[in-house]
């Protein structure tokens, strides 16, 4: 009998059962559930990253793995129909891309192991225990504390000091959305006035932007969310129409033309995930693999984008910066 006819008998493809393993044959079945789309270079690169290190622990995708691949592209609906038509591959394991993802998979299985990255407070999240003893079928790499968030507005106001309104661009949908605004909130000087942008589509972006950019001396910082990170072209791009200094969290905003960002690095995780599903595909439960933070954060600035808002970049911040864009 074959794995997929075994699992609609008892079912459907969530309850994944374990006897499905045994009728396998020497090649396992990876699953990947992108955040982003496809034709973004930051995603091809995380997900070459992944395969690279998959290769090095000795799996190669067509030999003893097949990788299966879905982008959600930041859209809800794709995520949930994407999360099921992996499951129904009765995959080994599957990598996750942000808590959507997680949380989509996790609505469709409670037993096929999961190993995410990108993910904001999973704790908080509902989607582990705790980090050292996740429980479940979930475990990975966290993107970040939310405290990274309060950093953004200093880091914002030392590049652009006359900045006295700041709009924060979040997902109210999400938990992170919250936290990461009430992040910066702590740290906001009385002098600063805050204005939470709680867009959900792409078309509400540009007239928010422009409505907020009226009136002088703005400022923006583009928080994590799939919803902006889907739309880094048009982000950066907006920041440049309406000359609105603004800090985004990943590196690859910078590089669309985005003026500073600050963050963890986003491809390093997915190395590290691979070692996670090569132990997973040799035995070991996710259950037992603690949640891992990030080891490397950086700061990117785009020297261009200053020169154009007419910034003078600060000394002490270059000298801070990984890497500066000229």
């Amino acid at each position: 009998m074959k794995r997929r006819e075994f699992t609609s008998l008892l079912g459907g493809a969530a309850a994944w059962p374990l006897a499905a393993r045994a009728q396998s044959t020497a090649v396992r079945r990876i699953g990947v559930l992108m955040n982003l789309s496809e034709n973004e270079a930051a995603a091809q690169g995380s997900v070459a990253a992944f395969r690279q290190r998959l290769h090095g622990l000795g799996w190669a995708d067509g030999r003893n793995v097949r990788i299966e691949t879905r982008w959600g592209a930041g859209d809800a609906s794709l995520y949930g129909r994407y999360a099921a038509e992996l499951v129904a591959l009765v995959p080994d394991v599957i990598l996750a891309a942000t808590t959507a993802a997680v949380v989509a998979l996790k609505g469709v299985t409670s037993i096929v192991p999961i190993v995410f990255v990108g993910v904001i407070d999973p704790v908080g999240s509902g989607l582990v225990a705790s980090l050292a003893r996740p429980g479940g079928n979930a475990t990975g790499f966290s993107l970040f504390e939310y405290a990274i968030a309060a950093k953004w507005l200093e880091l914002l106001k030392e590049i652009a000091p006359l900045v006295t309104r700041v709009a924060v661009l979040r997902d109210p949908t999400i938990a992170a959305g919250i936290g990461q605004f009430a992040a910066v909130q702590t740290v906001a000087a009385i002098d600063i006035e805050l204005n939470a942008l709680g867009l959900e589509k792409a078309e509400e972006i540009e007239p928010a932007i422009a409505a907020f950019a009226h009136r002088s001396n703005g400022g923006l910082i583009v928080t994590a969310s799939g919803f902006g990170a889907n739309h880094p072209d048009l982000l950066t791009a907006l920041a440049a129409r309406h000359k609105l200094p603004a800090i985004y969290p990943f590196r690859y905003f910078v590089t669309a033309g985005g003026l500073i960002s600050y963050g963890s690095d986003l491809v390093d995780p997915f190395r590290r995930a691979a070692d996670y599903v090569d132990r997973i595909l040799k035995g070991e439960k996710p259950a037992d693999l603690p949640v891992q933070a990030p080891t490397r954060y950086e700061l990117v600035i785009n020297l261009k984008t200053a020169k154009a808002l007419g910034l003078t970049v600060p000394p002490t911040l270059l000298a801070l910066a990984d890497e500066v864009i000229e």
